[in-house]
């Protein structure tokens, strides 16, 4: 691989890595500014919009059609959160219950992350995707039975899918055993997905979206617990700060320089080319401007999502050039569909 290629996957890494950072900011700022039930019914909202819009789809991709359910459920959540570069463990006991158990260190919680997020945020997820699985597949028996949680201390989000003899009640989709322990984990039983589909390529780039697709319908569905205006500023100052504390680690990966504007600027077009958009620099004197376009971050999202989306990401890129030594002002100005970034030395 030549030296562009190299640094277009340093890129596409770092931006999956800056995405999941922004994601688990968002998570403490709301646990610690709005409580624990405010983030635990953000995540339910969060994680019902991504089953909608992810698991039936997905099935035909990751070769699950046909399976019986509780097998090919389990078998999405190992398949789908192994693209996206999370460790999930299967153990299949029949046809009607299989196992799930997620390792640590644990991906939606990195780091000493996991001691400042309620357990609430677990229940929201688990309600909003696991208990949806039997209802999106019209199987009225199937449910999921969770027996470790991340926040309890035991050994991670483990469960299994289970079709019963019976319909289960809303209230029985969900449940919950912790004296219960999984069947052994034998590797060579571990599904993967069809490696003629899946390069590696590919599966940066679906490490990345993976990332990007929380955030993206995050905002979303934080306006709609929170209202507009509160998920608006929690998500760019979550955003910025992000931003500063990543600026080193991204412009390590794509070869920035700590600099002024025209290097700024160089830093995030390479960043951007990172996200698939394409990113021309202008320097005249002392600014820099950047045409931006692409914004695959928005893309499909319109109206007030889209204004409010783009009005958090930006500030990721904000608080990367604030993390410079030298300060420089950052203008992003909406041109159609694309963004006009102009980078000036600080007054």
């Amino acid at each position: 691989m030549d030296a562009s290629g190299t640094a277009h996957d340093a890129a596409i890494e770092a931006q999956a890595r800056l995405h999941h950072q922004w994601l688990l900011g968002l998570q403490l700022m709301v646990a610690t500014r709005e409580g624990p039930e405010a983030v635990g019914e953000w995540m339910f909202r969060l994680f019902r919009r991504q089953h909608h819009d992810k698991f039936l789809s997905s099935f035909a991709k990751l070769g699950l059609e046909g399976l019986p359910h509780a097998v090919a459920c389990a078998r999405y959540h190992v398949l789908s959160n192994g693209v996206g570069g999370v460790a999930v463990e299967y153990m299949e006991e029949g046809p009607r219950k299989a196992w799930v158990r997620f390792r640590h260190p644990r991906w939606m919680y990195d780091g000493a992350v996991i001691c400042g997020i309620p357990i609430e945020a677990s229940r929201g997820f688990l309600r909003g995707w696991y208990a949806q699985n039997g209802v999106s597949l019209e199987n009225p028996r199937l449910g999921f039975v969770c027996v470790s949680e991340d926040m309890s201390g035991q050994f991670g989000l483990c469960g299994y899918f289970i079709e019963e003899d019976r319909e289960l009640g809303e209230h029985e989709r969900l449940r919950f055993a912790p004296a219960e322990r999984p069947p052994p984990f034998d590797p060579a039983a571990q599904p993967a997905p069809p490696a003629e589909q899946w390069s590696a390529e590919r599966l940066a780039r679906a490490g990345r979206n993976y990332a990007v697709e929380y955030c993206r319908n995050g905002i979303r569905e934080l306006s709609a617990v929170l209202g507009r205006e509160r998920a608006v500023e929690l998500g760019r100052l979550s955003a910025r700060l992000i931003g500063l504390q990543e600026y080193r680690r991204m412009a390590a990966a794509v070869g920035g320089e700590d600099a002024g504007p025209a290097e700024a600027a160089a830093f995030l077009a390479a960043m951007f080319a990172g996200m698939g958009d394409a990113a021309e620099v202008e320097v005249a004197g002392r600014t820099a401007a950047i045409r931006h376009q692409g914004l695959r971050v928005v893309r499909g999202i319109e109206g007030e999502a889209r204004e409010d989306l783009l009005a958090c990401w930006t500030e990721l890129w904000r608080g990367a050039v604030a993390s410079h030594r030298a300060f420089i002002d950052v203008e992003a100005r909406p041109e159609g569909e694309a963004l006009r970034w102009t980078l000036t030395p600080a007054a």
